[in-house]
């Protein structure tokens, strides 16, 4: 009975953070299986579901598009006491650097009950814009899914936050994933 929940998603999440620290020795990795007809399927985990008529992302189909949209050039350290976030207090976390749109890109993934608060300090980096850009998926229901009926039931938000200095002063909230993208 697996399905393309929220608690499935956000574990993919967390997962792909591990891919993209790892970028030096994991070059490609693929989501499958990719399309579903709603009534004519062998497994129900995938990707886009459809009908004759409508088609919608599950959960998953979000983060997987988050991830392709939002990659850089080069792998930068997230870290938390000098050790890559890997879900310490239910954190995970990868920051890459775009040099093409020299933005750094930064993922997190708040995989906890509880609201976290983030402190992010960038070192390293020249001036940094005053806002960032953070695309976030979140649903307080892990077996929270998407459907022909409702193809947004989980779906990312987007807004602008102010940046003071160097330091991002975030708070993610439980059962979440964000990409924050600003210019350095």
């Amino acid at each position: 009975d697996n399905k393309n929940n929220w608690q499935c998603a956000l574990a993919e999440a967390a997962f792909m953070t591990g891919l993209e620290r790892n970028a030096e020795v994991v070059t490609m990795c693929s989501y499958a299986p990719l399309f579903a007809h709603s009534e004519g399927w062998q497994w129900t985990p995938d990707l886009i579901w459809f009908d004759n008529l409508r088609s919608y992302g599950t959960p998953n189909y979000y983060v997987q598009k988050l991830f392709s949209t939002n990659k850089g050039t080069q792998v930068l350290p997230m870290l938390t006491g000098n050790k890559p976030l890997t879900g310490q207090k239910g954190l995970y976390a990868s920051a890459v650097l775009d040099s093409n749109t020299k933005e750094a890109i930064l993922k997190l993934v708040n995989s906890s009950s509880t609201p976290q608060v983030s402190n992010i300090e960038l070192k390293g980096t020249g001036k940094i814009s005053p806002t960032a850009k953070v695309m976030m998926l979140a649903s307080p229901n892990l077996e929270g899914v998407n459907s022909l009926d409702d193809p947004q039931a989980i779906h990312p938000s987007e807004e602008t936050i102010a940046i003071k200095g160097k330091k991002l002063n975030l708070i993610l909230p439980p059962h979440s994933f964000s990409v924050i993208r600003l210019k350095v």
